[in-house]
């Protein structure tokens, strides 16, 4: 059984779309973060960075203790050599699957959730910062497009390098993008959005949590955290 301390973010959604493809036995773990429940000790045991999404295994391969997995990449890494499923064989396409899980983690996450807080959520809007990231946004959708050209998935066959970016792009619109201006890209996220796994993970989200809106104690949450944060978690604990 596999315990996912999730939340509905993209990160989040990466693991219930591999856990529904794979038909993995899970439990979901709620922790909103719009709460602060990623601050709570017993979370932070199994995530130290505070972020969801993480996951305990109860039962890892070769028995043992129990194995906690924090990171969204490395989560589907684990998952995917413990299920024997969507990480394509051979050293060729192992490499190139990894390489674009990476810059999943390394590019498209961390750029377009920069677009997503001064597009949306910043109480001030800053034109730089904007175009900045909405024009970095627009540069990697054309890496992913130029890497579809004539492929039906990043790597040739459905794989975690897909589960990893497809979230990303499922608010194209709140990013200010235009899929018409990526053919290859839009028939790719056509494609991923119907398969019934995806289907089913959304649906677990939205189980978990209905509300499209974030308020602004949950912005606060979000978007206050400093070291101060940090060291008064590190103060608790010595306490």
């Amino acid at each position: 059984m596999i315990d996912l301390y999730y939340w509905t973010t993209p990160n989040g959604h990466k693991i219930t779309m591999f856990l529904e493809e794979t038909a993995l036995k899970y439990r979901i773990v709620p922790v909103n973060i719009g709460l602060g429940e990623q601050f709570e000790q017993s979370f932070l045991e199994i995530s130290p960075n505070n972020r969801i999404p993480a996951i305990v295994d109860s039962q890892p391969e070769g028995g043992g203790d129990p194995i906690s997995v924090f990171e969204s990449g490395a989560i589907l890494l684990y998952l995917a050599d413990k299920a024997g499923q969507l990480m394509p064989v051979g050293v060729g396409p192992h490499v190139q699957t990894t390489e674009w899980l990476m810059w999943q983690m390394a590019n498209l996450g961390p750029m377009l959730g920069q677009n997503h807080h001064f597009v949306t959520y910043a109480p001030n809007k800053i034109p730089y910062a904007i175009d900045r990231y909405v024009n970095e946004t627009s540069r990697l959708y054309a890496v992913l497009d130029r890497q579809l050209e004539g492929r039906e998935f990043i790597v040739n066959t459905y794989s975690i390098a897909d589960i990893a970016c497809y979230p990303w792009i499922v608010s194209h619109e709140r990013q200010l993008q235009d899929l018409d201006r990526f053919p290859n890209l839009q028939r790719w996220f056509e494609a991923i959005r119907e398969r019934p796994a995806t289907r089913r993970a959304y649906a677990r989200g939205r189980e978990i949590n209905d509300q499209p809106a974030m308020s602004e104690e949950a912005k606060k949450v979000l978007f206050g955290q400093t070291d101060a944060v940090v060291r008064d978690i590190q103060l608790k604990e010595s306490e």
